[in-house]
C-alpha cells in the first residue's frame, strides 16, 4: 500500500521519486538519492557566461527586477536546489511578465524548500521589500492559532456581505508546483486527502477529484463558487503552475460547505473557512481548528509542513511567507469609497482593497473585498485582529458618513509588534 511505502523527510532531501496512478494505488516506487545527481549550490553548466544570459530587465516593474542586479545574477545562475532547480526558472514569470495593473507582483517563485536558501542573495531582499522591511536573516515569524484570543470578532451585517480567512500549506520532501514531478505532485494529492479523510464532526467530507468528479458535482461545485478553473494568469503559468492540468488536482470541503481544502492548485494546499456574513470570529475559529487538525492527521502519516522559525510556512509565492494567511471581508462603503481619503485609511490600517472577484480584478461598485495587507512578521492571531480593527474602523467612517459628519485618518500601525 502506497501508505506504507518509505519516505524520508530530511532537510537534506533523501527522498524517493513515487509514481503514482491516481490517489492511494502506488504502481512504481523508485527510492533514489537525490545527492548523487545535484547537491545545494551545485554548478550548472552554461556555454555562455552570464553577462550574456543575463535577462533585459529594463520595462520590468516587479520586485524582483528591483533587485537582480548582474552582479547577482552572475552569482546565482549557476546554482541548483537539490532537485535541480535553478536561478532561471524561479525568475522565469517575472521576466515574461514586466508588470501589474494594480499591483507590484513579486516577479519569482520557488521550486522547493531550499529555493529560499541557494537563492538567498537575490530571495532576502525581494522579501525584505515584499514585507515591509522584515529582515529574513534575522527576524524569527511567530505563528499562534489561539483563536480565543480574538475580540470584537462580529461585524455590522448592514455592511460586511461575508467573512473569509485562507492559507497555504506545504509538504516538505515534495517540490512545489512550478517544479514538481507528476510523480510528486500525484503523492501531495494522496497525502492530504488520506489525511482530509480523518476529519470528523462539523469538519466531516469529501473531495472531488478534477479529473474523476461528474457533470453534476462540477455543477454544483460552480454554483457554490468552489471550483478553481486552469490557471490562465500569465503570472502563474509561466512560472510552470498549469503544467498537466487537470491531473492530481483537486477540492475537498466539509458538508457544511464552510471549511474548504485546493489541492495542488499555486501551493500544495490552500485551506479556506468562510461563510456569509460578518461572524469572522467564528471563521477563525473554525480555520484554527481544522487546520490544525489537518496537520496531526498529515503528521501521524509521517510527513509534516515545511516551516522555519525565519521564514514562517513556506509558499510557492514569496508574497505568501510566514502566515500565508488573508483574512477578508466582502463589505459595502458607498460613502468612503469616494473620499479621497479612503486609500490613506487603509494603509495607515494595514489593509489592501480589490474587487470582490479577487486580485486580478477592479472592485464593482461600492462593495470592495477588505484584507490584511501583511503575511510576514506577526502572527495568525495579530493579522485577524488587525482586519476586525480595521473593518471596524471602516464601517464607523461608512456610518459617520451617512450622517454628514467628518472623519479622520487614523495614525498608522506598526506592522512589527
Amino acid at each position: 500500500m502506497a501508505s506504507s511505502f518509505a519516505r524520508i523527510l530530511s532537510s537534506k532531501r533523501n527522498v524517493g521519486i513515487l509514481s503514482l496512478v491516481g490517489a492511494g494505488s502506488l504502481t512504481v516506487g523508485l527510492l533514489l538519492n537525490r545527492e548523487q545527481h545535484v547537491s545545494a549550490g551545485a554548478q550548472v553548466r552554461r556555454v555562455y557566461p552570464p553577462s550574456a544570459e543575463y535577462p533585459d530587465l529594463r520595462k520590468h516593474n516587479n520586485c524582483m527586477a528591483s533587485h537582480l542586479t548582474p552582479a547577482v545574477y552572475a552569482k546565482l545562475c549557476d546554482k541548483a536546489t537539490p532537485n535541480g532547480y535553478t536561478l532561471d526558472e524561479a525568475i522565469q514569470t517575472g521576466v515574461d511578465n514586466p508588470g501589474h495593473p494594480f499591483i507590484k507582483t513579486v516577479g519569482m517563485v520557488a521550486g522547493d524548500e531550499e529555493t529560499y536558501e541557494v537563492f538567498a542573495d537575490l530571495f532576502d531582499p525581494v522579501i525584505m521589500e515584499r514585507h515591509n522591511g522584515y529582515d529574513p536573516r534575522k527576524m524569527k515569524h511567530p505563528t499562534d492559532l489561539d483563536a480565543s484570543k480574538i475580540r470584537s470578532g462580529l461585524f455590522d451585517e448592514k455592511y460586511v456581505l461575508s467573512s473569509r480567512v485562507r492559507t497555504g500549506r506545504s509538504i516538505r520532501g515534495l517540490s512545489l508546483p512550478p517544479a514538481c514531478t507528476r510523480a510528486e505532485r500525484r503523492e501531495v494529492e494522496r497525502v492530504v486527502i488520506d489525511a482530509l479523510g480523518g476529519l470528523r464532526g462539523d469538519l466531516a467530507g469529501k473531495y472531488y477529484s478534477l479529473t474523476q468528479m461528474t457533470e453534476e458535482e462540477q455543477q454544483q461545485l460552480i454554483d457554490d463558487h468552489f471550483l478553481f478553473d486552469k490557471p490562465v494568469s500569465p503570472l502563474l503559468t509561466c512560472a510552470g503552475m498549469a503544467r498537466d492540468w487537470p491531473d492530481a488536482r483537486g477540492i475537498w470541503h466539509n458538508n457544511e460547505k464552510t471549511f474548504l481544502v485546493w489541492v495542488n492548485e499555486e501551493d500544495h494546499t490552500r485551506v479556506i473557512s468562510m461563510e456569509k456574513g460578518g461572524n469572522m470570529k467564528r471563521v477563525f475559529e473554525r480555520f484554527c481548528k481544522g487546520l490544525q487538525e489537518v496537520e496531526r492527521l498529515i503528521q501521524e502519516k509521517g510527513w509534516e509542513f515545511m516551516w522555519n522559525e525565519r521564514l514562517g510556512y513556506v509558499l510557492t509565492c514569496p508574497s505568501n511567507l510566514g502566515t500565508g494567511l488573508r483574512a477578508g471581508v466582502h463589505v459595502t462603503l458607498p460613502r468612503l469609497s469616494k473620499d479621497p481619503r479612503f486609500p490613506k485609511i487603509l494603509d495607515n490600517l494595514r489593509l489592501q482593497k480589490r474587487g470582490t472577484g479577487g486580485v486580478d480584478t477592479a472592485a464593482v461598485g461600492s462593495t470592495f473585498d477588505i484584507s490584511n495587507l501583511d503575511r510576514l512578521g506577526q502572527s495568525e492571531v495579530q493579522l485577524v485582529q488587525t482586519v476586525i480593527d480595521g473593518v471596524n474602523y471602516l464601517i464607523e467612517c461608512e456610518k459617520r458618513l451617512e450622517k454628514g459628519q467628518d472623519i479622520k485618518i487614523p495614525a498608522p500601525i506598526s506592522q512589527f509588534k
